[in-house]
């Protein structure tokens, strides 16, 4: 039994076709990369798995129950969260009551919340930062304070919406290497990104889309030399280096 299945699912916005009948599916601890140009409907699908959306056609299963329609908290529940590519924290509160919001969905000791926000912040390397206002934060802790907050719900599958994009080389290593941790820990993750170097080192296989179909699926070393996939690029902002 897949993790996470995707069956011909469609959505459409009046005459356009964001997602065209994809179908793909997610093994338990692994990562999947989700690559496309811009326009893709890579976003689209998120806001269709977790509920933000409902598909115009097709059925998504998450550990061998249907989903398709559910309430995103519905299906946070279930344990499959995701992140926002615009970041989303509570301005007017710190980090620390940011995260513990999130742990407070199953946790209710105020004690035991704080102490779960403390693990989290620790593990995506927030914590001297825990009493600052998210507000002023810079770009890179927001992206790991968004990671952070989805973190707290105590997800089986996280999906990533770009947290790598953005961020300044030091920054990406650093998130690279956190995500790597969190799929150690037992975390599935499913992953849109643009950095292709993070896409690259961190996924276990990619799934191509553009105008909304699937175009490729593979391993990594398989699809930076999938013909299909470069011209889809081409003039695009992917390079796929010769040998990658």
């Amino acid at each position: 039994m897949f993790l996470l299945e995707i069956k011909d699912v469609t959505k459409k916005f009046g005459g356009l076709t964001a997602i065209g009948n994809l179908s793909f599916h997610l093994e338990k601890g692994e990562i999947l990369g989700i690559i496309g140009p811009n326009g893709a409907g890579k976003t689209t699908l998120f806001n269709v798995v977790t509920g933000f959306y409902r598909p115009d056609g097709g059925a998504i299963f998450f550990k061998g129950q249907e989903i398709t329609g559910l309430k995103p908290h519905q299906i946070a529940k279930r344990g499959l969260v995701r992140t926002f590519q615009i970041t989303q924290p509570f301005p007017n509160l710190t980090v620390l009551e940011n995260v513990r919001i999130g742990a407070y969905s199953r946790i209710k000791s105020n004690r035991e919340a704080t102490a779960e926000a403390f693990r989290i912040l620790k593990t995506v390397g927030l914590y001297e930062q825990r009493n600052e206002l998210s507000s002023v934060l810079p770009i890179g802790h927001r992206k790991s304070l968004e990671l952070a907050k989805a973190l707290a719900t105590n997800p089986e599958l996280i999906l990533l919406d770009e947290v790598v994009a953005g961020l300044n080389t030091m920054e990406a290593n650093q998130m690279i290497t956190t995500i790597k941790n969190l799929q150690q820990e037992g975390i599935t993750i499913l992953l849109i990104e643009h950095v292709m170097k993070a896409i690259m080192s961190l996924s276990d296989r990619i799934v191509v889309i553009h105008y909304g179909v699937k175009i490729a699926e593979g391993a990594p070393q398989e699809i930076s030399k999938n013909p299909k996939v470069i011209e889809a690029y081409l003039g695009e902002e992917y390079v796929f280096a010769k040998g990658q």
